[in-house]
């Protein structure tokens, strides 16, 4: 018998700036989002009536969360955007724009671009990587991101035994 485990603690957000990228010539404004995440876990129910210790992904959810606060996300793995250093900035190239930015503010993040469903994906791939929940004997993780109430895109993994 399985069971899923839902986490959605006020605490898994994380407040970033960005712009969404439309073409090679369009973009938004620079802002910001309150983001939100929440973790759908599916998992075997053990004799002992519990399915496995969800405080490990509470833990990696937060932590995953702060290391995305109070930071400008760009997508590093853009065809439209290139990327420029010297030692002072970091400068992303934007069609005729050159935009400097302190590099302790910015993260550069392999996504094609900083939306809610490529930032789900992101975070689900850096959970399924992390060594204390590829222990766990998880069925299905369902990753949600929010930059908004009512604006949610998710990603899914399964694991190859559930396959």
């Amino acid at each position: 018998m399985q069971t899923t485990i839902e986490i959605s603690k006020e605490y898994l957000h994380f407040a970033a700036a960005h712009f969404t990228i439309f073409s090679a010539t369009e973009r938004e404004n620079l802002h910001g989002h309150n983001f939100h995440v929440a973790l759908d876990a599916t998992a075997k129910i053990q004799p002992d009536g519990l399915t496995f210790d969800y405080n490990i992904l509470k833990d990696a959810l937060k932590e995953l969360c702060d290391s995305l606060d109070e930071l400008v996300l760009m997508p590093a793995s853009s065809p439209h955007i290139k990327i420029d250093s010297d030692d002072r900035y970091t400068y992303v190239l934007f069609a005729d724009e050159r935009i400097p930015f302190l590099q302790r503010d910015l993260k550069l993040l392999p996504v094609r671009n900083i939306s809610v469903e490529e930032l789900a994906h992101y975070l689900l791939e850096r959970l399924t990587v992390h060594p204390d929940i590829l222990r766990q004997d998880i069925t299905t993780l369902v990753l949600k991101c929010a930059s908004g109430a009512g604006q949610w895109a998710s990603a899914t993994w399964q694991s190859k035994e559930s396959l």
